[in-house]
């Protein structure tokens, strides 16, 4: 039941509970009016029983019935008998039992193999004081049998009106609830386009799911205008650094070029430099990502060889791995051609080798496989160092994430904590995924894939 999604359990119910009083309903209509029908029979036989008197008259002292008393008027029998009980006029239905005995003003149910019958007697006095008795005779199986009929009728047309109710409340709950889908589907595009422009835009209504829908885009509204500001926030203060940064880069260098200071002032100076230059990078990293938020950064598509760039960027890293004794590995099938952006696909590799090489053991490993199926190519960077915590794991794409600072191993590697946001929206530009795996104390692994052309949108 957990299974089934809210419109189906809705539209059981639905039919359930309706099913359930149309058959209740049924049911004391059918006992009603089988009381009613039976109620109707032996009122309807007393009564042809009484009405017969005027059909009885005496004639030179002979009885003389009006031929009225043989017609058979709403399926009664009626019969004429004696005082003692001797058959004398009328009719008698098929395969009525023999002569049973007067009973005077008294409803009686026979049976035979043919059937039941009411059987009501009623006494006459004629006009000479002779007394005979008027029979009335009914059969009950007729009408218990059109009872039936209908009951049968009943349960032919149940089903179809279970099955006509279980359609029109799916079609009801479909409609009801075709604000909270078109609201769920607006989610999922924000979820995978990261967009918060979407809006559910459903009409005017006066019922809780339109008041959900309107205080929905009304937040939506409200958050996006928060990160523009911030996007605009993060850009423009990025563009103010620059400047400061440059010039103390500048007067860094043309301090060390001062021979008037002492070896320990131009110590102090390449610090300052060091710092200096780390924040720059980190500026950079940071103005590249906001124009990539704003949609101003822009790709330069070309078939390039990425084999070879894999090659160059794990040499690269190679020689800042053998300082701490990591040894870099490589298994990259040779020339495959994907259309990409060379600078961004060079910095893809780069963020994620020196990533592994800050975080490795010293004697570890840090291995880079490249491979293509001839649809997309597969990266795979994997190490056995520190690895990283599982509560960590989902949070390491969000920018100026740093698990804490006891996991970096070397206090010579900082990082700006902007690496892997840069290396993700690499991958998205290129229309790739990228997934990352870890074991504290085992180490990680990053694989994405890209295609191998180009993806038009």
């Amino acid at each position: 039941m957990k299974k089934l999604s809210l419109k189906v359990k809705l539209t059981i119910l639905y039919t359930f509970f309706m099913t359930l009083v149309t058959c209740l309903s049924l049911a004391i209509l059918f006992s009603l009016s089988s009381q009613e029908i039976l109620t109707s029979v032996q009122s309807a036989l007393k009564e042809q029983v009484a009405d017969s008197f005027h059909d009885i008259q005496m004639e030179n002292g002979r009885i003389d019935l009006n031929s009225d008393f043989y017609d058979l008027d709403g399926g009664v029998y009626l019969s004429l008998y004696s005082k003692d009980s001797d058959f004398l006029y009328g009719r008698i239905p098929y395969g009525f039992p023999s002569a049973p005995p007067i009973e005077d003003q008294r409803l009686r149910t026979l049976s035979s193999d043919s059937g039941k019958w009411y059987v009501f007697d009623l006494q006459y006095q004629l006009e000479d004081q002779t007394t005979v008795y008027v029979r009335g005779i009914t059969s009950l199986t007729d009408a218990e049998a059109s009872l039936s009929i209908t009951l049968r009728l009943a349960l032919i047309v149940l089903p179809l009106l279970t099955i006509l109710t279980a359609f029109i409340g799916y079609r009801m709950t479909s409609r009801a609830l075709k604000p909270v889908k078109r609201i769920t589907d607006t989610v999922k595009r924000i979820q995978e386009n990261e967009d918060l422009s979407q809006r559910i835009g459903l009409s005017q209504g006066r019922d809780e799911i339109y008041e959900l829908a309107d205080t929905f885009d009304q937040m939506l509204q409200k958050l996006e205008e928060a990160f523009v500001r911030e996007k605009q926030f993060t850009s423009d203060v990025s563009h103010e650094l620059r400047t400061p940064v440059a010039v103390i880069l500048s007067q860094c260098d043309v301090l060390l070029s001062d021979p008037t200071y002492t070896q320990e002032q131009k110590e102090q100076i390449q610090t300052i430099s060091r710092k200096a230059r780390e924040m720059s990078q980190m500026i950079s990293h940071l103005l590249l990502l906001t124009r990539a938020d704003q949609g101003r950064q822009k790709l330069q598509l070309e078939d390039i060889n990425i084999s070879e760039l894999a090659e160059m960027a794990a040499e690269e890293q190679s020689l800042l791995a053998a300082r701490h004794n990591i040894t870099v590995e490589t298994q990259i099938q040779p020339d495959i051609i994907a259309r990409a952006d060379e600078t961004f696909f060079i910095r893809l590799l780069v963020n994620l080798l020196s990533n592994a090489v800050s975080y490795g053991k010293n004697g570890g490993y840090v291995k880079l496989t490249l491979t293509s199926d001839g649809r997309e190519a597969t990266g795979i960077v994997e190490d056995n160092g520190i690895g990283i915590s599982p509560e960590a794991l989902p949070h390491i794409w969000e920018r100026f994430f740093r698990e804490d600072s006891s996991r970096t191993v070397r206090s010579d590697e900082k990082h700006s904590g902007l690496g892997l946001s840069m290396v993700q929206w690499i991958v998205k530009a290129h229309h790739g995924t990228i997934s990352a795996e870890s074991t504290p104390g085992e180490g990680s692994r990053f694989t994405f894939q890209i295609p191998l052309k180009s993806v038009s949108l």
